[in-house]
């Protein structure tokens, strides 16, 4: 999947948002997805472990409109999002975040942490299933946020360069697939050429 020779299947029913750390493009998501109305699921990837990130979610909770209905996924997130879309449709699902997600995933891994392999790997499962269930779910609109990594300074250690480059695939497999790319600057939404589509 990270590495496709042919090119990936377009869904039109998927955008991909993209952004550095505080570029806004939460903030973006939120109120792309509220053109849905209510119908709507928010798939929340982040663990609780520590205060500051308490007080981060509980700002995201805060802002989104309370008929919104949250799936917790830290892990095995298209496995959860089925089984919501089972048990009721939605217009729209905005995922949040595959950044995490995938940082979620290199965690896991506890003793071969940072092993680039079984990382990718798992990524992959990861992937797959969410992709699949893109695809089987056209009436869906789909709203992906994820960090850009790639602008930055390389990271000093292995484990921060390994979550980087899965990252930065992840990336890329996600835009692939994408009918529409935003890239969000200082809060500013910015539409990407999808050249030779």
């Amino acid at each position: 999947m990270l590495s496709d020779i042919e090119p990936p299947t377009i869904y039109p029913n998927l955008t991909f948002i993209l952004g550095g750390a505080r570029s806004g493009k939460s903030s973006y998501a939120e109120k792309r997805a509220r053109e849905f109305g209510d119908d709507v699921i928010y798939c929340a990837t982040a663990e609780i472990l520590d205060e500051e990130m308490r007080d981060r979610v509980t700002r995201h909770q805060n802002r989104r409109p309370s008929a919104w209905r949250t799936v917790e996924a830290p892990h095995k997130a298209a496995e959860k999002l089925k089984t919501a879309l089972t048990e009721q449709t939605a217009s729209c699902v905005l995922f949040d975040c595959l950044s995490i997600l995938s940082s979620n995933v290199l965690l896991s891994l506890d003793e071969n942490i940072g092993e680039a392999d079984a990382y990718l790997a798992l990524c992959e499962q990861e992937l797959d299933s969410l992709f699949r269930l893109i695809d089987e779910t056209p009436q869906t609109h789909w709203l992906i946020v994820s960090n850009e990594v790639g602008m930055g300074v390389v990271p000093a250690y292995k484990l921060g360069r390994t979550y980087r480059d899965m990252l930065g695939r992840a990336n890329q497999a996600a835009a692939a697939r994408s009918a529409e790319v935003i890239f969000m600057i200082a809060g500013i939404p910015v539409s990407v050429p999808l050249a030779g589509r």
